[in-house]
């Protein structure tokens, strides 16, 4: 199968369902077209896969796991560590085809391919350590034996904003336990999927052991994988709508699952902090991915005494940031994935606009000098934000940072927890007993203490209440994909 690259010589028709180690088109014949958000040009035209091709890959998935799980997990290392070789040295490559499809600047884009190595070394490692245990029993005749089992089938479905490393986050930890796995990519960008599965394909993975389905509409794909008796967990990332209704079909087979989902993080700067320290790290994490990251920050909390000063930093640095094609120097802000995202900031911008917010800069569409074959919001902040509004409320996923005032800490804690959402959560302040009690009285899955960026392949990443179940990273991500077993022995 031929390599997808960046440049104009890239196939314009790629058969990109890959099910018992064989690449192949859809089973209708049905393709959709890859587009460049930055440019609205056509990259390839990849296999629309549907509910025959998914049942096909979770067959053949289950075919392949009485092989795999029985493998030792020194057998399954070396060829995650393999793939690990794989995705380092094709590092730039991957990250031309990322920015060619998702739009983040290059250099994030490479950031992002070494972030979805790390997973698979990480897990590599991890797929040696699923410990067992033994348990004292009141009877001296009995032993009890604890041990851990891969749970069968997975089935993943992956978002476009990090279309990479949300791959190689539940693929790696899936196999390091002895699972196989079926996954559906985000529509935008199954190039990037394409790709890593070439590279486990390259490392010597079983046929059968990761199938991948492209598709254009992802529902009956999940149709498929959430009442296919045949599947034994769900790991899903995505918008807390899509996760609530695939869970609850899930719900009918009891399978496992696990949702990373959205967020509608918090950016607390108390009165002790340096506020120009502050807004250049909340200007670094709002903007990350053009603000489509499920923890940036949505809602800035700058307490009174040192809002004008946080405003005035935050807003000459924001205003600065290069809007443009993620392969031109100097470009900090990629466009958004598509059309929909585009309306929904601008939908937010005037309705805070309209209660009473102030836009300090942007907050509006970019048009003209190349912006209009592409989807690109002028990075925008804005002031006076009150409960009232819309982006008050609601996950933004944009290049919009919305700030509000507060007085006191009790305050800035109500206010904070005061959403459905519960992913990441941030504070800035210089007093360590105030960050360690915010910290534990925020409800959100992750904070960063004078830190924007609390994530790593080591770490434990996800969210509570709306923003998710279960975790990925770390050893608790391998735990995702294990059941437990009791051997109760008479001797």
């Amino acid at each position: 199968m031929a390599t997808v690259t960046a440049s104009a010589e890239q196939p314009r028709s790629i058969p990109s369902i890959f099910v018992a180690g064989q690449w192949r088109g859809a089973s209708g014949g049905a393709e959709f077209d890859v587009i460049n958000p930055a440019s609205g040009a056509m990259l390839a035209a990849v296999s629309a896969g549907g509910r025959d091709d998914a049942k096909a890959a979770i067959d053949a998935a289950a075919a392949a796991f009485p092989g795999w799980s029985s493998r030792t997990a020194y057998e399954r290392s070396e060829i995650l560590y393999k793939a690990w070789r794989i995705i380092t040295d094709r590092q730039e490559d991957l990250a031309k085809i990322l920015t060619s499809e998702q739009g983040k600047p290059i250099k994030a884009a490479r950031t992002e391919v070494k972030y979805a190595a790390d997973f698979l070394i990480w897990f590599a490692e991890e797929a040696k350590r699923v410990y067992g245990r033994t348990i004292p029993s009141a009877r001296a005749d009995q032993r009890f034996v604890v041990m851990s089992q891969p749970i069968g089938v997975v089935a993943a479905v992956t978002p476009w904003n990090y279309p990479i490393s949300m791959i190689t986050r539940k693929v790696a930890p899936a196999l390091a336990a002895g699972c196989t796995i079926v996954l559906k990519p985000a529509e935008d960008t199954p190039l990037c999927a394409i790709e890593v599965f070439k590279a486990l394909e390259e490392a010597g993975l079983p046929a059968g052991v990761a199938n991948l389905v492209t598709a254009r509409d992802p529902r009956p794909i999940g149709e498929e994988f959430t009442t296919n008796p045949l599947v034994g967990k769900l790991t899903f990332t995505g918008s807390t709508a899509v996760g609530k209704a695939l869970a609850k079909s899930a719900a009918g087979n009891l399978q496992r699952v696990s949702m990373e989902l959205g967020g509608h993080a918090p950016f607390i700067v108390f009165e002790d902090a340096d506020p120009v320290h502050a807004a250049k790290g909340a200007a670094l994490v709002k903007f990350l991915n053009t603000g489509q990251a499920c923890i940036s920050p949505n809602r800035f909390y700058v307490h009174a005494s040192i809002h004008d000063a946080f405003v005035e930093t935050f807003t000459d640095r924001v205003a600065k940031l290069a809007a443009g094609s993620g392969f031109d120097k100097d470009v900090s802000i990629g466009p958004l994935i598509n059309k929909a995202a585009i309306d929904k900031m601008e939908a937010q911008v005037s309705d805070a606009l309209a209660k009473g917010a102030k836009a300090t800069t942007g907050g509006k569409r970019l048009t003209g000098g190349g912006f209009d074959g592409g989807f690109f919001f002028a990075p925008t902040v804005l002031t006076a934000v009150n409960p009232d509004m819309r982006i008050y409320r609601e996950e933004t996923f944009g290049p919009i940072g919305a700030i509000c005032r507060f007085e006191d800490e009790a305050e800035v804690i109500r206010a904070a927890n005061d959403t459905r959402y519960g992913l990441a959560a941030y504070i800035y302040t210089r007093d360590i007993s105030r960050a360690l009690r915010v910290s534990e009285a925020l409800k959100f899955g992750m904070v960063g203490i004078n830190d924007i960026n609390p994530t790593s392949a080591a770490a434990p990443f996800g969210g509570v209440k709306e923003s998710g179940l279960g975790r990925e990273g770390a050893q608790e991500g391998i735990l995702e994909y294990l059941d437990t077993k009791l051997v109760g022995i008479s001797v």
